[in-house]
């Protein structure tokens, strides 16, 4: 099933996940459990509970490229189960791109194009059927720069993700918990509660950079992406980033890409060493650090290039 306005260009399956007032696609309000839709054959797509315990995120044979430039090379990497995943490499390695294409972002790019296959949770996120913006409600995903919508205040930008529910949107009271829940987990709450009306713009850098977190973990996603969010900030707003990583891991799964190698030794569950649009290396993050077993790997974490 198609969301409106969305071409059939990615998976057999969509998702629809909200914490406080779970829905099907349809926009039908059942019982308080996650749902997700199966591959289907007819217009009246089947309910499956999720199963909390399999791995996440996966992909096998990824290929990206734009136009005629092959950005990434048949990469095969997992993002475990409620752990902090770190991508390293030199820029220009494929390390955004391979992040923007797990949340289908990088179709967005005109002549962009993907191979091979991302799942999530089992389910192709890529083929026919798939709605691109309810893969986004499961995979959010936060940028370098802080990207708070100007003319929203802090409770709107929060909700911002939810419209996308359309029928199923929630009542005002619950998108009013939703929204403290989302400031509350991105470590924000206590800084902006008695302005939540105000406009975003006039937070600090590194409080509008945990505002699009929040928006991000509103939906309640699956997997929260964050391209290097910290490289325009300051030292103490980085370190307010990293403790909040650190602490997501127990409810969500994260994938992290950083030129920081002190950064990903600091937060991260694994770490993942790209270069060239290849994945040369995937392991616990400090066995990849001390003991590496790809001679690039190890050139690029001691310095010779990079």
């Amino acid at each position: 099933m198609t969301e409106p306005g969305i071409s059939r260009h990615v998976t057999d399956t969509d998702w629809d996940v909200t914490r406080s007032v779970p829905a099907t696609l349809d926009g039908r309000h059942d019982a308080p459990v996650m749902t997700r839709v199966v591959p289907h054959t007819d217009r009246q797509a089947p309910e499956l509970r999720h199963d909390q315990s399999i791995a996440c995120l996966v992909t096998n044979g990824l290929n990206a490229y734009f136009g005629d430039r092959h950005a990434v090379r048949d990469v095969s990497l997992g993002l475990d189960l409620k752990s902090v995943t770190a991508i390293i490499g030199p820029s220009g390695c494929g390390k955004s791109t391979l992040l923007r294409c797990l949340n289908r972002m990088h179709e967005t790019v005109p002549g962009a194009r993907t191979t091979g296959s991302v799942t999530l949770d089992g389910e192709r996120l890529y083929g026919d059927g798939t709605s691109a913006i309810a893969v986004r409600r499961h995979i959010g995903m936060v940028f370098q720069r802080p990207t708070p919508f100007p003319t929203m205040s802090i409770r709107d930008n929060v909700a911002a993700g939810l419209r996308t529910r359309g029928a199923g949107m929630p009542s005002r009271s619950d998108i009013d918990a939703i929204v403290q829940d989302a400031l509350r987990r991105a470590a924000l709450w206590d800084e902006v509660k008695d302005r939540l009306g105000t406009g975003a713009i006039a937070l600090s850098g590194g409080q509008q950079q945990r505002l699009c977190i929040a928006r991000a973990l509103a939906t309640n996603p699956r997997v929260l992406l964050l391209d290097e969010p910290t490289a325009s900030l300051d030292p103490a707003s980085t370190q307010h980033i990293e403790e909040l990583v650190y602490e997501l891991r127990s409810t969500v799964t994260v994938g992290i890409v950083t030129h920081n190698m002190q950064q990903a030794a600091r937060v991260s569950d694994r770490t993942a060493f790209m270069l060239d649009g290849e994945l040369i290396e995937v392991a616990p993050t400090n066995t990849l650090f001390t003991s590496p077993r790809d001679t690039r790997t190890e050139s690029y974490i001691t310095g010779r290039f990079g």
